[in-house]
């Protein structure tokens, strides 16, 4: 008896050893990892970042909440993604549909290899990726930004391969205050925020407008001098009407239709709050929203937010900026406008 007793006892301790657990799924032991890592740091860790497979409850345990997509896939959902491109590269499949709207509007296969090469290059090593980009950028303006940024932004899930910015959703209502903490930098001075409604002249990307606020926050050091930890691109994911992605099983976004009215506006209100507890003197960016939802966040938010929306007020002052050139060429002064008629 006493034997047999150490003997239960050996395996109990073999077991532990393991990690096993006494609970049981689907007839076998759950293994369970004790991580002490959280946020970006497991993210940034090899072994235990598990992509877009962390359940929502690991989500918020392991502070990762709005670091990731809302969408949670299992491993070979993320496998068939990764195989997908394995077997034929997506500069390749690029050049094989030269019918694709973006091809056909100027922008070279080749320019996709080029994105995924600095894309590769930004993710481990952001001083060298903005050094190269400094040096050269009049040559991969157009390749991290338009007209490259738009083939990105429509195949955003398929070339996802790491997090960048933060993602806010419906999902998220309620907590958006707490999640904003999950970011790691305290110091923020420029939010670019879009929710995907128009994306360039693509129409509605969803979640792949990220693509823009990526794009426009890299113009911004390069070309503006902001520091690359002081800025945060952002997208706000509230659904999509667009069937193609919709039926894409690749899609990283909430499969819903756009949310509309005010509870899309209370939803924005809430993502405005937090982003100004968090970082109350950063300038909040709108970046290709719907006109009708651009013009109605820059009445509600302007006179209390530190923000500006540059599809209206950014393209309207660069055309008065040209407006005024002309003027100075012609040696008249800024009043002469007036006198001037525009057709």
């Amino acid at each position: 008896m006493l034997a047999l007793k150490t003997f239960q006892r050996t395996r109990v301790l073999k077991h532990q050893s393991r990690g096993i657990t006494s609970k049981m799924a689907g007839g076998k032991y759950m293994k369970a990892e004790i991580v002490r890592k959280k946020g970006k740091n497991i993210i940034n860790d090899a072994v235990y970042n598990k992509g877009l497979g962390f359940s929502r409850s690991e989500r918020d345990r392991l502070e990762l909440r709005g670091l990731v997509p809302a969408a949670e896939f299992t491993l070979d959902n993320q496998k068939n993604i990764i195989m997908a491109e394995y077997q034929t590269g997506w500069a390749a499949r690029a050049a094989q549909d030269p019918s694709d709207e973006i091809i056909k509007s100027g922008v070279h296969p080749d320019n996709i290899r080029k994105w995924k090469v600095l894309q590769s290059v930004q993710d481990r090593n952001e001083t060298l990726y903005y050094s190269i980009l400094m040096q050269n950028f009049q040559e991969m303006a157009p390749i991290i930004y338009t007209p490259t940024v738009g083939w990105a932004c429509k195949n955003f899930s398929h070339v996802y391969r790491r997090p960048r910015g933060m993602y806010f959703s419906s999902k998220d209502r309620g907590e958006m205050a707490s999640m904003v903490y999950n970011w790691d930098s305290d110091d923020v001075d420029a939010v670019v925020v879009t929710d995907g409604s128009r994306v360039l002249g693509l129409g509605d990307q969803g979640i792949g407008g990220l693509g823009i606020s990526i794009g426009k926050l890299d113009l911004y050091v390069a070309a503006g001098g902001f520091h690359p930890r002081r800025i945060l691109p952002a997208v706000i994911d509230i659904g999509t009407n667009n069937e193609r992605l919709l039926n894409d099983p690749a899609y990283l976004g909430l499969k819903q239709p756009r949310l509309e009215g005010e509870e899309y506006y209370q939803l924005l209100d809430e993502f405005m709050a937090a982003i100004k507890l968090r970082w109350p003197r950063a300038l909040i960016q709108f970046e290709d929203f719907q006109s009708k939802h651009a013009i109605e966040s820059l009445r509600r938010y302007r006179h209390e937010y530190l923000m500006f929306n540059d599809d209206i007020q950014g393209t309207a002052a660069t055309v008065l900026a040209g407006l005024y050139g002309a003027l100075k060429v012609q040696g008249l002064g800024p009043e002469e406008l007036r006198n001037n008629k525009f057709v």
